[in-house]
């Protein structure tokens, strides 16, 4: 009875004996391909250690490793294709130097007979070639073959046809030679130049001919794209993809330039009747862009889309546009722009649609474009303001910009703005509809419905718009993850709604601003409006605050708008004392309240930061209107800095109070700014400050960093109201700090000998140290920097001895700073004494001893930087 093993069992089994099938088969293919290579007259010499004997190679053959498959040695195709490429480009300088400048020593005969018999030849050496295999070799042929036919042209010209017109006669041979090459290509098909070239040669016949027959404008239009048409014909049904691509290269050349010519014909037409002519070309060009977009690829249906688009809005748009005045034709072409969204509701196919919808948006962002000069001068435009605060109210809106723009002719700017603001908004509150009407271009939802079947609707066929995304990115309309086309990182349906809102909301932010310029409303209505602005765009943000996950793009845009539109207001208010106060005012109070009504997060932080900037402005106001100066104002500005400290130590450790705190921080630096001018004043703010640091400090999460703060502005301020009262002897107030400071350091260190040395004595060396350097390199006697150089060095000995880092580094740098300031006169001379050639012969000898001892210098770096991180 036989024995059936378990399936387990017999898998393994089958899987081992294939295992071993496998081994052997490649071992026997690398010994065949052995052989192969062994049979050849050129093979690599074998590895050593290899005995080809035991296979019953032949004696004498080369040993080969096993396991290595020979490759076979390839033809030197890179120097054959330079050696025929250098041939051809010689024999083409010799065809032309023999045409120019030895024609004109042989007879008419002679020279037909030369220029014929050596054309001919190079026309009928490529097809022999070919047949011999030599396909190199043909293409160098026809490509002189090319060149001479020219020159033949150029000859018939010269001699045979003289007085005919230039550009008819290069329209007619350009027609002529596209008709040979074409004839010649087709019937030699292996060769890949004919077809290109005859494609580039049927660019100029109608170019030339309109040219020749001093046509206008819109004939030399209408001849270009013609002859984009017949490229575009080309590019869909040539044979090869050299010819496509040069037609393609052909067609876009001409179809832009015909393009051109209809939109400047179209936008300098007198009159509405004259932009129809140029409108018809544009029309046609659309046309013919639609129908190539039909057929073509993926990329190129896009492209077609949207020059069909741009067209179609130049040629539409021109002619209502050359009956309004110059500053609404922007109106004409926007509205033609959006009438281009009615694509998603077509026939066209996906791709191509896409492109038109693309053609709409780039229409709607010219427009958008154009009107952000005014828009700029109104928000920068309060900056000139501030050369003159205080000047007095002016008589309107725009004398307090002052800008120079026309705005006469930007009277559709605020309109453009709000159009597009208008519909981004409609967008947003029915989105659902919106949905609705861009579905053929979205296709289904893995949410909503499986894939489409080949053929069914949401396929990317004539019909129906295509399955594919409409845009790069798009995850379909549900929003949900892993709904729609896409995939992770593209954005949701709420991230697009939310884009749709954000922009909705800069835009009539923007239009509302650009309607109060051009109107010229009084300055405190255009105050009271803006900063009524900045309410409502912080109403914005903070209800968008908790928006769900991909719907931040509308309060993200509201606050940034608001942040803009309060310092435009601010500036603005610069004009009269009275505005300043009561805008800078309200500003405090409304970025404030959002920062209460916020949630946790960025914006709130952002809504605090701002209030506390607009604070303390008001304190620097207020410094104005009491007449103080800029030193006397300083204490005044220190009042929000102070608040924010005590505003600190109330909120803790809310992600809050770090942003409030540095703010404040930077108000006191700018205090201090103003106080540098009098020195009493600066120790007085550097004082002020070390006590809001210190108090700061008390808080134990603040601690390491305010600690230091306070003690460095205690001693800077200090040291300033020394300076301030010309004190010459400054040891005298550092030496009675000085010692208490290393006794107080040298008790820390027996009750904690792992303390670093900078903390025990760094405070009460620097307090002696630094003040007496400073007062040193002024000095003219030699005892101060006597004592100070051996104090030094006795400092720096001792920290060498016990190795502390501290009295090492400071003593060391002071003693070396001394030194320096001693040597200098004496260095000075010398240096003076020696010849203008030799400091930077010497530097170059030090640089080169350097790079030569590189690696050892860097070494001996590398052990000091050891050394002293040992230390303490």
């Amino acid at each position: 009875m036989e024995h059936v093993p378990p399936p387990a069992e017999e898998l393994a089994r089958l899987d081992r004996e294939l295992a071993e099938l496998d081994a052997r088969r490649a071992q026997l293919l690398t010994r065949r391909a052995w052989l192969l290579a062994a049979l050849r007259p050129t093979v690599p010499t074998a590895a050593p250690g290899w005995n080809p004997s035991g296979w019953g190679a032949p004696p004498g053959t080369p040993a080969q490793p096993w396991g290595q498959v020979p490759k076979r040695p390839s033809a030197p195709r890179g120097a054959q294709n330079v050696l025929l490429t250098l041939g051809g480009l010689l024999l083409t300088v010799a065809a032309i130097a023999f045409t120019l400048v030895s024609w004109g020593s042989m007879g008419i005969g002679g020279r037909s007979a030369v220029l014929a018999a050596v054309t001919l030849g190079a026309l009928a050496a490529p097809a022999v070639l070919l047949r011999r295999g030599l396909a190199a070799t043909a293409e160098a042929l026809a490509a002189l073959a090319l060149v001479l036919t020219l020159l033949d042209v150029y000859a018939v010209h010269a001699v045979a046809a003289p007085g005919t017109d230039g550009l008819g006669f290069t329209a007619l041979a350009s027609a002529v030679l596209a008709a040979l090459w074409t004839s010649y290509g087709l019937a030699l098909g292996k060769l890949r130049l004919p077809l290109p070239a005859a494609v580039v040669l049927a660019q100029w016949p109608l170019l030339f001919w309109a040219w020749a027959v001093g046509a206008p404008a819109p004939v030399v239009g209408w001849a270009l794209l013609a002859t984009a048409v017949l490229d575009g014909a080309i590019a869909l049904w040539g044979k090869g993809a050299g010819v496509r691509v040069t037609a393609c290269v052909g067609g876009a050349v001409m179809g832009f330039s015909a393009l051109m010519v209809g939109l400047a014909l179209s936008l300098t037409a007198p009159g509405p009747l004259g932009a129809v002519a140029p409108g018809v070309l544009l029309l046609t060009a659309s046309a013919a862009a639609v129908a190539g977009a039909w057929r073509a690829p993926k990329g190129f249906a896009r492209t077609g889309g949207a020059v069909a688009g741009l067209a179609a809005v130049a040629a539409v748009g021109g002619v209502p546009a050359a009956a309004l005045p110059a500053g609404w034709r922007v109106l004409a072409y926007l509205l033609c722009g959006l009438a281009l969204t009615a694509v998603v509701r077509s026939r066209l196919p996906g791709h191509a649609a896409r492109g038109v919808l693309a053609a709409s948006g780039a229409v709607v962002a010219g427009a958008l474009v154009w009107a952000l000069p005014p828009l700029a001068a109104v928000l920068l435009g309060p900056v000139t303001v501030l050369s003159d605060v205080w000047a007095g109210t002016p008589d309107g809106f725009r004398s307090a910009l002052g800008s120079t723009l026309p705005w006469s002719e930007l009277a559709a700017a605020p309109v453009v703005l709000a159009l597009v603001a208008g519909l981004l908004g409609a967008a947003y509150r029915w989105w659902p509809s919106v949905v609705r009407l861009a579905a053929p271009l979205a296709g289904p939802t893995t949410a909503d419905a499986g894939p489409p079947a080949a053929g069914a609707p949401g396929t990317d066929a004539p019909g129906a718009a295509g399955g594919a995304a409409p845009w790069p990115g798009w995850t379909g309309w549900s929003g949900r993850p892993g709904a729609g086309a896409g995939g992770r990182g593209r954005p949701s349906a709420a991230t697009l709604r939310g884009i749709v809102g954000a922009g909705a909301v800069a835009l009539g932010w923007g239009a509302l601003l650009l309607a109060g310029a051009l109107l010229d409303v009084p300055h405190a209505l255009a105050l009271a409006g803006e900063t009524a602005l900045v309410g409502v765009l912080l109403a914005l943000a903070v209800r968008g605050g908790g928006a769900e996950r991909g719907a931040t793009a509308m309060p993200v845009t509201a606050l940034v708008a608001s942040v803009a539109g309060a310092v435009s207001a601010g500036l603005l208010s610069l004009a009269s004392e009275g505005a300043s106060y009561a805008v800078f005012g309200a500003l405090a109070a409304l970025f404030a309240g959002a920062a209460l009504r916020a949630g946790a997060g960025v914006p709130r932080a952002v809504f605090a930061v701002a209030a506390v900037v607009w604070s303390t402005v008001i304190t620097g106001l207020a410094g104005r209107s009491l007449g103080l100066a800029p030193h006397e104002a300083a204490p005044l500005m220190l009042l929000v800095p102070a608040l924010t400290v005590l505003l600190g130590a109330r909120l803790r450790r809310n992600p809050v109070a770090l942003p409030v705190e540095l703010t404040g921080a930077l108000g006191a630096l700018v205090a201090v700014g103003l106080a540098v001018s009098d020195a009493p004043f600066l120790a007085l703010l550097l004082a002020l400050c070390g006590v809001l640091a210190a108090g700061t400090a008390v808080r134990p999460e603040r601690r390491p960093v305010a600690g230091y703060l306070a003690a460095t502005l205690f001693v800077l301020a200090t040291w300033v109201r020394l300076a301030a009262s010309e004190v010459s002897f400054p040891e005298a107030y550092a030496l009675p700090v000085t010692v208490p400071a290393l006794l107080v350091g040298a008790a820390r260190r027996r009750r904690d000998p792992e303390a670093s040395s900078w903390t025990a004595y760094g405070p009460g060396l620097a307090a002696t140290l630094l003040p007496s350097l400073a007062v040193a390199w002024t000095d003219p006697d030699w005892l101060r920097p006597l004592l100070l150089g051996t104090a030094a060095l006795v400092i720096t000995l001792l920290g060498a001895r016990h190795r502390l880092q501290a009295l090492l580094l400071l003593g060391g740098t002071v003693l070396a700073l001394v030194g320096l300031h001693e040597l200098a006169p004496y260095v000075v001379q010398v240096a003076g004494a020696l010849p203008r050639w030799l400091p930077p012969a010497l530097a170059g000898l030090l640089l080169l001893v350097v790079g030569a001892t590189y690696e050892q210098r860097l070494r001996d770096a590398r052990r000091l930087k050891d050394a002293l991180v040992r230390m303490r």
